[in-house]
């Protein structure tokens, strides 16, 4: 059990960077969406690739996240039956929506979602838009996303039986600390008081 929790370990650690680092793809997709629409109406300007970007971005926001929103215990639970339960009763129910429902889905997912990317990549499939993307970039985050949702599922999983062996406290209470969202908000934050400061400083 302390090989497999170490092995949870890792897989918590590999999402939270995924996750934290995924949140900038929105802020990137939201900047080029800006940027897109001021040249099209100033310049009159504009291309399918530049649209085509933003929902990249969203689509690997979303995709790649998966993992890191179920590690913090934000994906949408249906708690009207199971809140009239005891913990552990609940932490069976999870096991078994991990087991049976999660990681079949997954694998599911992934084993048509690889020839698909396969044959993209294969071909160098294009975008049918003027001007649009290859398109294999954004099929391989599928499989991708998919699998480190896999991955953080067999985390929770083990997680959920150390528990109830009362090897580790409740996985599913959260620490205390920033969200991805506050530790973001401080990051942008940080690196406009240091552009600040060097204009100062010239």
């Amino acid at each position: 059990m302390h090989a497999l929790l170490k092995f949870s370990n890792f897989v918590d650690w590999l999402n939270s960077l995924v996750g934290r680092w995924s949140i900038w793809l929105i802020l990137a997709s939201t900047v080029i969406s800006g940027v897109n629409a001021v040249v099209r109406k100033a310049f009159n300007i504009g291309s399918n690739a530049y649209l085509e970007v933003q929902w990249y971005l969203f689509a690997a926001s979303f995709l790649l996240a998966a993992g890191y929103t179920l590690l913090q215990n934000e994906h949408v639970r249906i708690d009207v039956i199971a809140s009239r339960f005891t913990r552990r009763t609940q932490v069976k129910m999870e096991l078994f929506g991990f087991a049976f429902m999660l990681a079949p889905m997954c694998l599911a997912i992934m084993y048509f979602a690889w020839p698909f990317f396969m044959n993209g990549y294969t071909s160098g499939e294009m975008s049918n838009n003027s001007g649009g993307l290859i398109r294999w970039p954004v099929y391989l985050l599928m499989p991708v996303g998919f699998a480190l949702l896999l991955l953080q599922g067999i985390s929770e999983f083990i997680k959920r039986v150390a528990f109830l062996k009362g090897m580790v406290d409740d996985p599913a209470v959260k620490s205390e600390g920033k969200s991805a969202e506050e530790e973001l908000a401080e990051a942008i934050r940080r690196l406009a008081e240091t552009k600040t400061a060097a204009a100062d400083v010239k």
